[in-house]
Formats: C-alpha cells, structure tokens, sequence
C-alpha cells in the first residue's frame, strides 16, 4: 500500500483545522503546567506549511518530509520546532532512495521518534510528546508486520496515540517547565501530548477517507 504525497494539502489542513478548534482547551492545558504559548508556536509552523501545500504535493516522499522538518525548525518557537523539525527531517533521511510503502514508512517513523528522543533527551514516561509518539510508532510497525486493512491499522494508530495522552495525566514531570512544579503536575494532561495525539487523529481521518486501498 502507497499514498502520494498530494494528500499533504489535505492532511495539513486537517491539522490546522483540528489545532485551530482545540486551541483553547489545548492553552488552559499548557498553562496550567507550561508556557502558556504551545498552541501559538505550533500554529505558526502549521500556517507556514499551509502557504507551501501546493508544492509540497508535488515532492516525493523524502525530500517532503525534511522540507516540513526544516519549515518546522525555522518557524515554530520553543522546543516544539527543534523536536517536530528532527522527527521529520530523520523520516526524510530514512525515506531516501526508498519505495515509500507501508513497512518503510512505519521504519522511517520509528527513527524519527528515536531522533526525537535523542534531541530531547527524553523517554517514555516523562510526560511529553514522546508518551504519544511513541506507542503510535510502536503500534504502527505492529501493523505494518500484520494483515490487517489500513483502516485497522489507522484505528490502532489513532487509539495508541488517545491512551499515550491520557497516561500522561498520571505522569509526573521532568522535562521542561512542568519539571519544576513537581507532584503539582499530576493530574494534568501534557500539551505537547495532547497536540501530538490531535494531529495523528488528523492525519488517519484524511487517509482513511481518501479511498486509498483498505
């Protein structure tokens, strides 16, 4: 199974239209253990993004995904840019020179994320984004080992990503600013997480309305 990339436009006006709609709930979340800006940071590489969709269509897979990893870095403030830029930036690299089905792409994911975890410093369990990056790549690669349809795999993928960010509600922080308020973190979801999970949600409803192969 392959998809072109001239599903991108679509998919980055999914996310925006799924960020833009959350953007209150998702602030309340980052002020209340963050910054406060997460949302804003995100939005303007998401609208950065949207003014090049019409070419980022026409590129092929690896040379796509550095373009949105470094379009991310050089837009997006905080560490949000520095970690979305490296997760796109690796997919891209591991994409080159390769057929972009399902199994290579489920590949490519989980070097990003491992990247990302590098970058950041981070892991599994500190209450970031990687609590849904994470299993989602994991689950990915489960599903690109197994005969399923694509739409049970999008299914797996997107429920990976809603338990990862409710996890991180009981999580206890030790990345960030959220770091420094202690066991006043528990019990708030992170926004990072949150944000992450929202867009992966994104990217499955446009993919599996789109008619690709089930």
């Amino acid at each position: 199974m392959q998809i072109s990339p001239e599903i991108l436009p679509r998919i980055i006006q999914a996310i925006a239209e799924a960020i833009e709609k959350n953007a209150e709930a998702v602030t309340q979340l980052d002020q209340a253990i963050g910054d406060g800006d997460h949302v804003v940071n995100l939005q303007r590489g998401i609208h950065a993004l949207q003014a090049q969709s019409a070419e980022i269509g026409q590129l092929d897979w690896a040379v796509v995904m550095q373009k949105i990893g470094m379009t991310l870095m050089s837009t997006v403030g905080g560490a949000s840019g520095s970690l979305y830029g490296t997760l796109f930036v690796t997919i891209g690299k591991a994409l080159r020179d390769k057929t972009a089905d399902l199994p290579a792409f489920a590949a490519a994911f989980a070097q990003g994320v491992e990247s990302v975890k590098l970058r950041g410093k981070a892991d599994a369990g500190e209450k970031t984004m990687l609590d849904v990056l994470i299993p989602a790549a994991q689950s990915l690669q489960n599903s690109a080992d197994a005969s399923i349809s694509l739409q049970e795999l999008l299914a797996d993928v997107t429920h990976a990503a809603e338990t990862g960010v409710e996890a991180t509600r009981k999580m206890l922080a030790t990345k960030g600013r959220a770091s420094f308020l202690g066991e006043r973190s528990l019990g708030h979801i992170d926004a990072g997480a949150k944000t992450a999970q929202l867009m992966i949600a994104a990217i499955a409803a446009v993919i599996a309305s789109s008619g690709a192969p089930t």
